[in-house]
């Protein structure tokens, strides 16, 4: 009987199977340094959400312009996702990060000298594009220079820079409190402030290579080879010393390609749904927690800033420990476990406001951060992980979508419903999200800690 021969992988196929299972010494510097964007996106997200009671106090907005330019860089991150995922996958991972640092430097400046709260929408909603690009570039980067395994430590990490963002920023303001800055000045030079961490990671992303996974993909084996040698100290000998021309890939096919193997399809869809229900749970509650303080009288201006620091410090250590934790429990049990600290916790803020009692208020919310830094920690690595190195930056964008909608929405629409309902009936509805993820997590995710895509 005769059986039919496996076909052999091309020369393509077996240096990206090569590289993506390959451990690169650089790789750890290079995933830290695709993390070290997100303290810029984290320092420009949030800082607004520490200073609008000053720009509200300077130009008295009706709160549905409030509203826009507290979410306007959400907004503008849903365009910029989807848009620098696919440029990624077209013209390079190196240009598109590159690019994204100089635009934020430019706008995260220009934001600071608007003379209305109209113009600092627009400056926020184009700020938020670059912001959105960087992100889906970031990961694209990481699940192709580093081990399997490393890559999603590192991926998981993105919660705990985004913690250590947000303590800066409320650090920064703390100073300026202290120091009696003027309410006009603080807000413009927080968020001006912005383009500093930003310029400086353009200077240390100025001579990082082009990921050799993407330039063999687009047949450009020369420069691929080079890079493995200055990456991997390997000349990835299965390749020809020339350039090839290679068929286009059609970005259309991308979801068609994830429904062929059952894994990477209910995986994906799995980040997907955790994208949108951990940023939904984050931008209601823990978004306007120093609002919600002071709505319900916790302490003073400069007290609540203090308070909210100790908590994303608190965060931060969430944010550093379930990384470490994954390899030991894997995705589906970080996943399980932060949504079901969130869950509880949420409940126990609510009863904390239906029974004004201010004191559990502040330990709930730190319950619920920690939580969250849990759920939220692997909702973009698994997609981008799993997806094809040809839709790779694709998958990551995508995913990244799921993200900023629901935080542009919520943002901008949150305050209308606490006022509507009330601070306890909100917090009590922000329960459900959490609790989607964590069906999510039971009942759709696989196990996909260390998986292998090429």
């Amino acid at each position: 009987m005769q059986t039919m021969a496996m076909p052999q992988p091309t020369a393509s196929e077996a240096a990206v199977r090569y590289l993506i299972t390959n451990y690169s010494p650089k790789g750890n510097k290079v995933g830290w340094l695709m993390m070290a964007s997100i303290l810029v996106e984290a320092w420009d997200l949030y800082s607004i959400a520490f200073v609008l009671i000053f720009i509200k106090e300077q130009y008295n907005p009706d709160p549905l312009m409030l509203g826009l330019a507290a979410a306007g860089t959400q907004g503008g991150a849903l365009i910029g996702a989807l848009l620098g995922g696919w440029l990624s996958d077209k013209i390079g991972r190196r240009v598109m990060f590159l690019v994204t640092m100089v635009l934020f430097i430019v706008l995260a400046l220009a934001q600071a000298f608007v003379p209305s709260v109209g113009w600092l929408v627009v400056i926020r909603f184009l700020l938020g594009i670059p912001l959105g690009s960087d992100i889906s570039t970031g990961y694209t980067y990481i699940m192709e220079s580093m081990a399997k395994g490393e890559r999603e430590v590192m991926g998981n990490r993105w919660q705990f820079m985004f913690a250590v963002g947000e303590v800066m920023t409320i650090g920064v303001i703390v100073i300026f409190l202290l120091i009696d800055m003027q309410h006009e000045m603080l807000w413009r030079v927080t968020l001006g402030l912005g383009a500093v961490p930003a310029l400086i990671i353009l200077l240390m992303r100025h001579d990082v290579p082009e990921t050799a996974v993407w330039l063999v993909q687009k047949g450009r084996y020369r420069e691929a080879k080079r890079v493995a040698r200055e990456m991997f100290n390997d000349n990835l000998d299965m390749l020809p010393d020339h350039d090839v021309e290679v068929p286009k890939v059609s970005t259309r096919a991308f979801l068609a390609d994830l429904k062929k193997d059952p894994i990477r399809w209910r995986a994906t869809v799995y980040g997907w749904i955790a994208c949108f229900t951990q940023a939904s749970e984050f931008s209601t509650f823990a978004f306007y927690l120093p609002v919600l303080f002071v709505m319900v009288g916790v302490s003073s201006v400069l007290g609540i800033n203090l308070v909210t620091m100790a908590l994303f410090s608190f965060a931060a250590l969430s944010g550093w420990v379930g990384p470490l934790l994954t390899p030991k429990i894997g995705h589906r049990g970080i996943s399980i476990a932060g949504f079901s600290i969130v869950l509880a916790s949420l409940l126990v803020a609510a009863f904390a406001l239906y029974t004004d009692n201010k004191i559990l208020l502040p330990f709930a919310a730190a319950a619920m951060l920690w939580g969250h830094y849990w759920d939220a920690s692997n909702c973009m690595t698994i997609p981008t992980m799993v997806a094809k190195p040809k839709y790779r930056g694709t998958a990551s964008g995508f995913a990244y979508m799921f993200v900023k909608l629901p935080s542009f929405l919520a943002i901008f629409l949150f305050p209308t419903v606490f006022a509507a309902i009330g601070q306890a009936n909100a917090t009590l509805m922000v329960a459900i999200f959490p609790l989607i993820g964590l069906l999510a997590a039971i009942f759709i995710l696989p196990e996909v800690y260390g998986y292998e895509n090429d």
